[in-house]
């Protein structure tokens, strides 16, 4: 857990009576998933109720071994990270002395155990990165109120997925669905998306989608150019967040926008290179929702895509 601090955050640590420093952690209990189990674990500890603030997107998988009579006992963790509201008060547990808030730099200096050594750098990256995808959807979603004339929705809908996802997916803009509940490509086209996805080896929640345009297009029209210059800045800005070592450009618009290509007719299912990161050029999953025929075509696409993800 964390929780900002001085413009920066610090971390919580519970004091072990055998003198070391510890996170919230524990056993899965019959009938629960590996997250209820860390947020159960951590009310138990800890006295804070982390659902609100807990990003499932991070998931660290440790190992380590621990003595157990005459013998080692090899065991497995699976962390989460959440942020805790600055009011929240900690509770410990009775197998705990105490507790402590530090900064990533104190805390490495402080911290003993090798699994600890590994998680915590994995978190501070994560968390920066977090910090920046704020800043930059608090700019993003101000757009309406700075940009004038506008003629997109006022709702902003911001990127999906872990923000250090090895793949990211750029569609076009929002559909009226997507405006409506506020998260990208959940109608017709990305119920479609997330079985491309599974078919190309990888899961929904393993990648980062976003679009070129975070507003609704009334009509579900194509945005203008002067809509996507307005956003330019801040897709560049995800990209650089994430780092992707792939980048899925799904239709036309994206393919303009990121590669300059003025039409993929004759250039999806293919992969470009550009400033180290592969860029992979696909039939937007609209195109095989409106023309049916369109679909052995994407799905090709992502065949490809699966081919890629081997390399």
């Amino acid at each position: 857990m964390f929780r900002a601090e001085k413009g920066s955050h610090v971390f919580l640590f519970l004091k072990r009576r055998e003198g070391w420093l510890d996170i919230t952690k524990g056993h899965i209990n019959k009938g629960e998933d590996i997250a209820k189990a860390a947020l159960r674990e951590t009310l138990e500890e800890s006295g804070i109720d982390a659902s609100s603030g807990m990003d499932k997107h991070f998931r660290c998988r440790l190992h380590y071994e621990v003595k157990s009579g005459k013998r080692m006992v090899k065991k497995e963790l699976i962390v989460y990270i959440a942020k805790i509201n600055q009011s929240a008060k900690v509770r410990i547990s009775r197998e705990h002395i105490g507790y402590a808030w530090l900064s990533y730099k104190k805390a490495m200096g402080e911290i003993k155990k090798g699994w600890q050594l590994d998680l915590l750098p994995r978190a501070e990256e994560y968390i920066t990165r977090l910090e920046r995808m704020s800043k930059l959807n608090a700019e993003y979603s101000a757009l309406p109120g700075r940009v004038k004339p506008w003629n997109l929705s006022t709702a902003f809908v911001p990127g999906e997925g872990p923000l250090n996802a090895k793949v990211m997916f750029v569609g076009q803009a929002p559909g009226a669905q997507e405006d409506a509940l506020r998260r990208p490509f959940i109608g017709r086209s990305g119920q479609l998306l997330t079985l491309l996805i599974k078919s190309s080896g990888l899961n929904r929640d393993d990648v980062y989608i976003t679009s070129v345009v975070q507003f609704f297009p009334p009509a579900n029209r194509i945005p203008t150019d002067k809509e996507i210059g307005s956003c330019r800045a801040l897709l560049y800005r995800q990209i650089d967040i994430i780092k992707p070592k792939i980048v899925v450009l799904l239709g036309a618009v994206a393919a303009k926008e990121v590669l300059g290509i003025k039409g993929i007719a004759s250039l999806h299912g293919k992969a470009v290179e550009k400033d180290g990161i592969t860029y992979f050029l696909s039939l937007h999953p609209a195109a095989a929702v409106r023309i049916k025929s369109n679909l052995p075509k994407i799905e090709s696409d992502f065949n490809m895509l699966a081919g890629s993800l081997l390399l």
